[in-house]
């Protein structure tokens, strides 16, 4: 399921995001009310002008105690005002973190849970853009444009109020002439929400790009691409330039908006006030204090205008966070699960089929890469599965450890249907080696010690000697303290592999799955592989997807697979006499690997 662009408008996205993200309800209550408490103080300072105009001002006479007693009282209502707006920028600003911690912390779990399908499809930059510039996005926002709303809006609903009861015709008249000014920013709204939508998407499309070629940088130059690679980036980003700039223009036209109407909208209170005269019981005073209303009541429309851009982007930052949110976790964990038997895992697998989904623009009825297949595996037998390349070999693999569901049938564990397993139980049970393992930047041992809760340095020492590789890890200059560099990178492939099947080792699966552990390494690697791969594989069940087939020889049993069927099944010997395809596989094996010395 990749992104797609939501249909949900901004109220609706902001009102999922609140949902998703609890801390922003917690004590907001409290935080509006200080919020009222500081827009009442600003209403102060026109009420102080109209008493003090009214009352304090008379023919050839000045109330010096009046003013001053107003003035006090004003500067005082200000002090508060400014004390609980001081509380609530706090209170806003804390919270917001908290929430922002909260949902970085939630959509990088998420992701974690998502299906091997969702990751295959989606670029990892892209990913990675969710968790990072999307989350930097809303963090901006709450910085300013969410105090502006909190704030502004509280002040602006107050101020309302109160040239309601100043005047309700001059409020009507602000209030008329001002209204176009909303649906101007409605009209330029809708396109700014398209325009940041496009731009958030391809700012995650230039991360994926960037990633992806920094990640292979050393396929670019093997094969001398760079100006190839140069142009893709450059088209991508000029993209994202460009639904910038396209957003950049939107909201540029939303500044001289505010300032226009807010012109406009004095002027037509100057006139309007000016004509209905005192007759109308409208005093001076009234009329200049009914003036700094306007401009409290224009103030945070025009600021609006300002933060309107910045809210857009994070409104269309917030729709991509909850479209990853909104992708189903894969594979789902079971409600009741139920407990697997203790020691080594017998497998059953019962006419299962597999198909994977359709990428966009392919054919909807791809082939499936499994078919019907039925296979019975005892507790402790040593597996190789073979077959050429697509016939389904890591396909099986991937269902057996459940990164991925059967579209159809059935996978037994211990007699246990692999859906029933708890995931935490499943994961501690059986354990994946992939075709290329993954190690994080760090030591060996920091790569090791993850393996098992609480494993100290003897212990992570001592299985290189169980499995016989001490030999090796003590020709490296730091042993344990070797740093392997980001991805693994400064140990060859094969060493990886040595790492990897530690690892392996110090977990203690009770099933081993091997992803083409031993392809890809010079011989003396292998050697030591296949003596690891001894000592590992006792008093366990191992399936081995095998690439070089001295790893199938060595096997109990082997699983021929050929187009999603398993189309042979047994020892290596009796599979050879017998001629068929492991026959063939084998035969064509032998020859490169003589060719190939």
């Amino acid at each position: 399921m990749s992104f797609e662009r939501s249909e949900l408008g901004a109220a609706a996205t902001i009102g999922r995001g609140v949902r998703a993200v609890p801390e922003l309800r917690r004590g907001l209550g409290w935080t509006v009310f200080l919020a009222v408490i500081g827009a009442a103080g600003r209403v102060t300072v026109p009420i102080a002008v109209q008493q003090a105009v009214d009352h304090g001002l008379r023919p050839g006479k000045v109330d010096l105690g009046r003013v001053v007693t107003l003035g006090i009282v004003a500067a005082a209502a200000v002090l508060v005002a400014t004390t609980a707006q001081r509380f609530a920028v706090a209170r806003l600003g804390g919270r917001s973190e908290q929430a922002l911690y909260g949902l970085r912390v939630q959509l990088f779990g998420h992701i974690h849970r998502l299906s091997m399908e969702d990751h295959a499809e989606e670029r990892r930059g892209a990913l990675v853009a969710r968790v990072t510039s999307d989350i930097e996005t809303l963090t901006q926002f709450f910085a300013w444009g969410g105090l502006a709303w909190l704030l502004d809006g509280t002040l602006m609903v107050l101020v309302a109020g109160v040239m309601l009861a100043y005047n309700w015709v001059l409020a009507c008249v602000a209030f008329v002439v001002a209204a176009p000014l909303f649906l101007v920013l409605r009209f330029v709204q809708r396109r700014l929400v398209a325009a940041y939508d496009s731009a958030r998407e391809l700012n995650g499309a230039t991360m994926g790009q960037i990633s992806e070629v920094v990640t292979g940088a050393h396929v670019v130059r093997s094969y001398r691409v760079e100006r190839q690679v140069l142009r893709d980036t450059e088209r991508i980003a000029a993209e994202r330039t460009a639904a910038q700039i396209r957003s950049s223009k939107f909201a540029a036209f939303l500044f001289p908006s505010g300032e226009v109407f807010s012109v406009l909208t004095v002027a037509a209170v100057v006139s309007i006030g000016v004509a209905l005269g005192p007759s109308s019981g409208l005093t001076a005073g009234a009329l200049v204090g009914f003036l700094f209303l306007t401009y409290r009541f224009l103030e945070p429309i025009a600021e609006f205008t300002e933060i309107m851009d910045q809210t857009q982007s994070a409104v269309a930052g917030m729709r991509r966070i909850l479209s990853v949110l909104d992708m189903p976790i894969g594979p789902e964990e079971a409600a009741h699960p139920l407990p697997l038997p203790p020691g080594a895992l017998g497998v059953d697998l019962e006419r299962v089929t597999f198909i994977y989904r359709a990428r966009p623009g392919m054919d909807e009825d791809d082939s499936p890469a499994l078919i019907d297949v039925s296979v019975s595996i005892q507790p402790g037998q040593r597996i190789a599965v073979v077959g050429a390349t697509g016939s389904g070999k890591s396909t099986m693999a991937r269902v057996l450890s459940r990164l991925v569901d059967p579209s159809g049938g059935a996978v037994r564990l211990g007699g246990v249907d692999l859906r029933s397993v708890a995931n935490d139980e499943l994961r501690s049970r059986t354990m994946l080696v992939p075709q290329e393992p993954f190690l994080f930047n760090g030591t060996i041992e920091s790569n090791l010690a993850f393996a098992r809760p609480g494993l100290s340095r003897r212990e992570i020492s001592n299985a290189f000697v169980r499995l016989e590789l001490d030999d090796w890890l003590f020709a490296l200059q730091n042993g344990l303290d070797t740093e392997v560099g980001e991805r693994g990178e400064r140990l060859s492939a094969g060493e990886r592999q040595l790492v990897s099947l530690v690892r392996a080792y110090l977990a203690a699966p009770d099933l081993l799955l091997l992803d083409e552990a031993t392809s890809a390494v010079d011989p003396l690697t292998e050697v030591r592989l296949g003596r690891a791969l001894e000592k590992l594989s006792s008093g366990r069940t191992t399936i081995a997807i095998a690439h070089r087939l001295s790893t199938a020889a060595r096997a109990e049993r082997v699983l021929v697979m050929d187009h999603g069927h398993v189309v042979e099944d047994g020892p290596h010997d009796v599979l050879l006499a017998r001629g068929g395809v492991y026959a063939a596989l084998y035969a064509h094996w032998l020859d490169a690997t003589a060719s190939g010395n």
